[in-house]
């Protein structure tokens, strides 16, 4: 049996499901992609070359959908040529986010695709018109609608879907709920896990531990939408009410969500301009993205873990600081709402409120060592335990592909 997963970007959410089917009996996992210096165990990888953007005369509103086909029309002559070579998946499975599975069931009718729901955008009650300092008009509610062509063209396609959150899966249109499973991707709480002796190596040589007073920031880039600027403001006064304390922020300078600040430029230093950190100097480390292993080790020493985020997707980041049992300090906003329990396994401040995030992460610190902030990373971990570790999720992805073979 041929099984088939596309993602522009390996393994994206798909890296221990590929591997776990691979190790089926007589089953062969072959993975579409424009990577080509990524390998997973017993998955084949076939690569496909990046399209041309969108004209230059495109209207505004259709410039992604216009990416998203080009990249549809390449991913379909990949699979022409594994058709023409005897390839005929029961399953396909992908991110429908660039258009790669828009025309999936065209070349291949006979097989099953689940397609990962992660979000469907909306001009109201999600991420755009979140910040009322800046109200949204027609026109980016427009242009938000039609960039869901391509998305809902490829659910509708689907015959099967799955959304890491429930409110995440919500987002989409009601009458597609039915085909839309809930299913976190699993952290692998054995590798992410406290460490009793971890230890975390600043660029300058000097070595923190879970013995001193760590507080941790991470996204993958600095941008408002993971509420960049409302911790840059909470910093100065975080910092001056713990002279101790040693900030870690993680993360790099492009734009993954939004738009560039006003001038251009990245984020980081658009707050730079605005934050005066002279004053704690040595005290605020940016090291940039890390490797895996480096920042987990970060998260294991971690005696605050600050997450912030508009109302949209949920960062891994998120979960595998619980696994590790950091005590998290998030926004009151969906979806984090399904992850923290305020006062039972983490706190919840407001995102747009930095005196109250430096006030509630101050109090994390000075009460790092008290049964009560204990009590909160055990049951961080056991959040993860129950409900989102890979033990749990990976079964019920494996149950959803079993699913659509057995509808074949």
């Amino acid at each position: 049996m041929d099984i088939l997963f596309i993602h522009q970007n390996m393994p994206g959410q798909f890296k221990h499901l590929a591997p776990a089917l691979a190790t089926r009996r007589g089953v062969r996992v072959r993975f579409l992609t424009r990577r080509t210096d990524v390998a997973l165990k017993g998955v084949e990888r076939i690569t496909y070359p990046a399209p041309a953007g969108a004209g230059e005369a495109t209207h505004p509103y259709l410039k992604l959908f216009e990416a998203a086909v080009r990249s549809g029309q390449q991913v379909v002559r990949a699979l022409l040529t594994l058709k023409q070579d005897g390839f005929d998946p029961a399953v396909v499975i992908g991110h429908p986010g660039w258009g790669e599975l828009l025309y999936v069931k065209d070349v291949f009718p006979r097989a099953r695709l689940i397609s990962y729901a992660e979000f469907f955008y909306s001009g109201t009650g999600a991420d755009v018109g979140f910040d009322p300092a800046d109200p949204v008009n027609i026109d980016q509610v427009a242009r938000v609608r039609t960039r869901n062509a391509h998305l809902l063209l490829s659910l509708q396609a689907a015959d099967h879907a799955l959304a890491p959150t429930a409110w995440q899966k919500s987002r989409h249109p009601p009458e597609f709920h039915p085909k839309i499973r809930q299913i976190f991707d699993g952290i692998d709480t054995q590798a992410v896990a406290p460490a009793a002796g971890a230890r975390f190596t600043l660029d300058d040589g000097r070595v923190l531990t879970a013995a001193d007073e760590v507080v941790t920031y991470v996204a993958r880039n600095f941008e408002p939408y993971r509420g960049f600027p409302s911790f840059m403001r909470a910093v100065p006064l975080l910092l001056a009410s713990r002279p101790n304390a040693q900030l870690v922020m993680v993360g790099g300078d492009e734009v993954s969500y939004g738009t560039p600040p006003p001038g251009g430029g990245s984020w980081r230093a658009a707050m730079l301009k605005e934050v005066d950190l002279s004053p704690f100097a040595g005290r605020v480390h940016m090291p940039g993205r890390l490797p895996y292993a480096r920042y987990l080790s970060l998260l294991q020493i971690s005696s605050a873990h600050v997450y912030l985020t508009v109302p949209f997707v949920l960062s891994w980041s998120a979960v595998e600081a619980m696994a590790c049992g950091a005590p998290l300090v998030a926004s009151d906003t969906a979806p984090v709402h399904e992850l923290v329990q305020h006062g039972s396994n983490g706190w919840l401040v407001p995102f747009f409120d930095p005196p109250a995030i430096a006030a509630r992460v101050a109090d994390v610190l000075a009460s790092r060592h008290d049964p009560a902030v204990r009590r909160m990373r055990a049951n961080a971990r056991e959040t993860i335990l129950a409900d989102w570790s890979l033990a749990r999720c990976l079964p019920r992805q494996l149950a959803l592909v079993d699913e659509a073979i057995d509808g074949r």
